[in-house]
């Protein structure tokens, strides 16, 4: 059911103390959002205010149609490259279309169930791209943590550092110790008080070392003027067909983006409050915020961990917190935004340090440098292109060679194996009962006699080991007149995997061998079913045990002929 969080606490019932409780857990999370909202919003190429339009329109709306309690949304640093990327290739107008089209992917996904899908991202990707993204954030942030003197910072990776290493010299004493200051308080003021937040006091002292005491800082007013007290009127640009093909590819990775970094947030506000989350409700208030936000000047918006995190442990227990964040946030550009452009640049960037550190997760990075060499190679793959190349690039490729490594390694756990000598069926087929095993099942013994061939299929029958089927008849010197393939260890099998089966079907028929199948488990029957192959094999030539199926090819090694079968034409 796609009924949003908010109205299942409603009809809960709010009693005075837990609104008291959450609208003070709102007050403080808004409190730690409005440096991020600015920080973020830099780092990403665009004036800071549409940082905080973010926070405000679509913080609102993915706590009140989101699908988790303790939600907060609003822009994170995991899409700090991709808008940064957007906004110097297309300009603003080019990510409001992004923006709009992710939003819409995001609906769609969460009215199409695929919340549960987003499991699936591998976990090397994610790790990969994450810390890429650190890097990137934690370079972008140089310039004004040391207060460099030069012009744009370069776009490219490595362009980016080799320009900071010409300009070292220029080093602003003066920013780079509001800096290291704001640094010092961020980490080390949890340790003196948790009430009020690290980034806000830091933002706050350095604010007022700048103006006491007349610093040569660069501040948002000087880089970027005076700030907004309200919201843009509604736009939504007018972009050229050829410009919207191109937007396509980054919009679906700020929706892929956005949907893992949500479901993770909400997995993990999950485990600290014992609820559970409804993901595909939470796409599509992702979807709808993502909307709205781009429509009213805003960036892409998400799920983030270390907000919701802080209104749990604030107190905040229903979506009515993240609502009065938002509203916080309001009321703060409305009657204090002027007063924000006195912010120092330096600060916002000690800020964004502490957060690419965290974002980094060096340890997790790390511990997989350990894990097998499949994971290690999509891991460094998804980190360096995320570094060198573009995030989109990265995180397309990054589960590209995922998926193709994991088809690897099916098709190397699913074995095709040739069965000579006594063989034992747990059944009650006709053969010599030789003995019963631990769970009472009565273990028959039965010969292959000569003529008669018994191949067996164990794990799954994908395309990625449907191949090794094709050279089976060819590893026989001389062709059966019975050929049986056991598929007891088969689970299930793919579209290739029946044509491979058909195949050998016609082949068999070509050459003068019957095709018995046995024991065939529930999905694999029902893909034969459809694809019709009981005429092709037989239906007669199917059994349901080992047993039934050698005592059928005794049956026609004994007659010396061939039971009626579909020519090798027939699909059904």
């Amino acid at each position: 059911m796609f009924i949003p969080k908010s109205i299942v606490c409603f009809k809960e019932g709010y009693t005075r103390a837990s609104l008291l409780r959450d609208l003070a857990a709102g007050v403080v999370v808004g409190i730690v959002a409005l440096p991020l909202a600015f920080a973020f919003a830099i780092a990403s190429g665009v004036p800071p205010e549409r940082g905080l339009y973010t926070a405000i329109i679509a913080g609102f709306l993915i706590s009140a149609l989101g699908g988790s309690r303790v939600q907060i949304g609003g822009p994170t640093g995991a899409f700090v490259v991709i808008v940064y990327g957007i906004v110097t290739k297309f300009g603003y107008d080019g990510l409001v279309i992004c923006t709009i089209l992710a939003g819409f992917i995001l609906i769609g996904l969460g009215l199409a169930r695929f919340g549960s899908l987003i499991k699936f991202i591998p976990y090397p990707v994610v790790t990969g791209f994450t810390a890429g993204i650190a890097v990137i954030i934690f370079s972008s942030q140089v310039k004004d943590f040391l207060g460099l003197e030069m012009g744009a910072v370069p776009a490219e990776f490595v362009e980016k550092w080799r320009a900071f290493g010409e300009h070292i010299g220029t080093i602003n004493p003066a920013t780079s110790g509001v800096a290291a200051g704001s640094l010092l308080l961020v980490v080390f003021w949890p340790k003196i008080s948790r009430k009020i937040p690290g980034p806000f006091v830091a933002m706050i002292a350095a604010t007022l070392a700048v103006r006491l005491f007349h610093l040569p800082v660069e501040t948002i007013g000087t880089r970027f003027g005076g700030m907004a007290t309200g919201f843009p009127a509604p736009h939504i640009p007018q972009v050229s067909w050829g410009h919207f093909r191109e937007l396509v590819s980054p919009a679906i990775t700020i929706a892929l983006l956005a949907a893992i970094e949500s479901l993770l947030s909400a997995v993990v506000a999950d485990g600290m409050i014992g609820t559970r989350h409804k993901s595909n409700m939470e796409l599509v208030a992702q979807g709808t915020a993502n909307v709205a936000s781009a429509i009213f000047g805003g960036i892409p918006a998400t799920g983030a961990i270390a907000r919701t995190a802080t209104n749990v442990k604030s107190g905040g227990r229903t979506p009515l917190a993240g609502m009065a964040h938002a509203v916080t946030l309001l009321l703060i550009m409305i009657f204090l935004g002027k007063w924000a452009a006195m912010i120092p640049l330096a600060s916002l960037a000690a800020i964004l340090v502490v957060v690419s550190y965290n974002m980094s997760e060096w340890r997790s990075f790390r511990s997989l440098l350990r894990a097998p060499g499949y994971d290690i190679a999509v891991l460094l793959i998804t980190f360096i292109l995320t570094l060198f190349v573009d995030l989109t690039v990265a995180v397309q490729v990054g589960i590209v060679v995922a998926s193709l490594l994991f088809m690897k390694r099916m098709a190397e756990v699913t074995q095709i194996e040739g069965i000579t000598g006594e063989l034992r069926d747990s059944s009650e087929d006709p053969g010599e009962i030789s003995s019963v095993d631990g769970r009472g099942s009565i273990l028959a013994a039965l010969s292959i006699p000569e003529g008669m061939e018994v191949y067996e299929v164990n794990g799954p029958f994908f395309f990625g080991a449907a191949d090794k089927l094709k050279d089976v008849l060819r590893e026989i010197s001389k062709p059966p007149k019975v050929f049986i393939l056991r598929l007891r260890h088969v689970p299930a099998i793919d579209a290739t995997g029946i044509h491979a089966i058909e195949q050998l079907a016609k082949k068999c028929a070509k050459q003068g061998t019957t095709l018995i199948i046995s024991e065939i488990q529930r999905q694999p029957r029902r893909a034969i079913v459809r694809a019709r192959l009981f005429a092709l094999v037989g239906r007669h030539n199917f059994g349901k045990t080992l047993g039934e199926a050698v005592e059928k090819g005794r049956q026609i090694l004994s007659k010396g002929s061939l039971p009626p079968t579909s020519s090798p034409g027939a699909s059904g």
